[in-house]
């Protein structure tokens, strides 16, 4: 975990107990906020944006983001549970103009879930 990640959660580099764990989850999940596209706009601009289908909980992949569960992270990605925004979205997207998404912020990254689908 980064250091100010460790710092944000009150968490060491040690590895991590159920409770820490939890307290991290908790955490991550009370930050969940509505964002609209056009706050996500910037950090599509520095490719930042993770996009979570719908069956995936955001705060579980906030929790192994945090954690630098790799395994987890790739698995994820070769299930295309996770990934970038396609030029698809991003056109879609600007076309609807109104589209929100439930987001969390795992620095570097936010992660996004689309709400109105």
């Amino acid at each position: 975990m980064s250091d100010a990640l460790s710092d944000a959660f009150g968490m060491s580099d040690s590895p991590s107990n159920e409770r820490a764990a939890g307290d991290l989850r908790s955490t991550l999940t009370e930050a969940i906020d509505l964002a609209e596209w056009d706050w996500l706009k910037p950090h599509v601009a520095r490719d930042a944006v993770i996009v979570v289908t719908p069956d995936l909980p955001l705060e579980e992949v906030g929790t192994a983001l945090a954690d630098n569960n790799t395994a987890v992270v790739q698995r994820w990605i070769d299930e295309q549970a996770i990934a970038k925004p396609s030029q698809e979205n991003l056109i879609n997207w600007d076309r609807a103009g109104n589209v929100t998404f439930n987001a969390l912020i795992v620095a570097p990254f936010v992660l996004v879930k689309l709400r109105n689908a």
